[in-house]
């Protein structure tokens, strides 16, 4: 593709509208003890979806920027803004990381060997937040709020982040499998990282 890096940079943003939209509007918000929420939403989907479309940066920054504007948006998630920017991004990097640095999944095109690693990949990434979501929010509290509201918060961040994490997984690889041939037809469709000679 001609001018690849101009679609990138365009695809982060039509990313990062994406994952507010999905974010903010589609989110099940549940209040916790003490006037915290978690909530169960699909804006790591997004995280993963465009790290496997446009790489690691450029998704992880698309995801991240948008449910960072989503947070700083609401009232009860303004304070936890710095902390989504960070992993949100690392959701993206990690599943680019290991989607096209390590598995080269734009270079193949056998169906089964792409899903395998699309699931990898995400997996990967959504394994990291599901752990250091909670873990951020828990010291974030310990430090600022004090142990008992850190402790009575952070099984239902736990829980949320595991359920956010395996809804997203499902999400994303069901969306890039059914993406893929349409972004090849159109002509949209972007190698990423260098050739793996291997062929699968």
């Amino acid at each position: 593709m001609k001018n690849k890096k101009a679609f990138q940079i365009a695809s982060t943003g039509l990313m990062a509208a994406l994952s507010y939209v999905v974010f903010t509007f589609l989110q099940i918000k549940i209040t916790l003890p003490g006037g915290d929420a978690t909530s169960i939403h699909l804006g790591n989907a997004v995280c993963v979806l465009g790290a496997l479309i446009l790489g690691g940066v450029y998704g992880g920054l698309g995801g991240a920027i948008g449910m960072t504007i989503g947070d700083l948006f609401d009232p009860v998630y303004v304070i936890y803004a710095p902390k989504t920017l960070i992993l949100k991004f690392c959701i993206g990097m990690i599943t680019g990381i290991v989607a096209h640095k390590v598995a080269h999944i734009t270079y193949s095109n056998d169906k089964k060997y792409i899903l395998r690693w699309t699931i990898l990949s995400g997996a990967a990434g959504l394994v990291f937040n599901a752990v250091f979501d909670p873990l951020f929010g828990y010291f974030y509290k310990l430090l600022i709020l004090g142990k008992p509201a850190a402790e009575l918060v952070l099984a239902y961040n736990v829980a949320s982040s595991a359920f956010n994490a395996v809804i997203s997984l499902i999400a994303a690889t069901i969306v890039y499998m059914a993406l893929l041939p349409a972004l090849k037809k159109s002509g949209l469709f972007i190698t990423i990282g260098k050739n793996k000679k291997a062929e699968h």
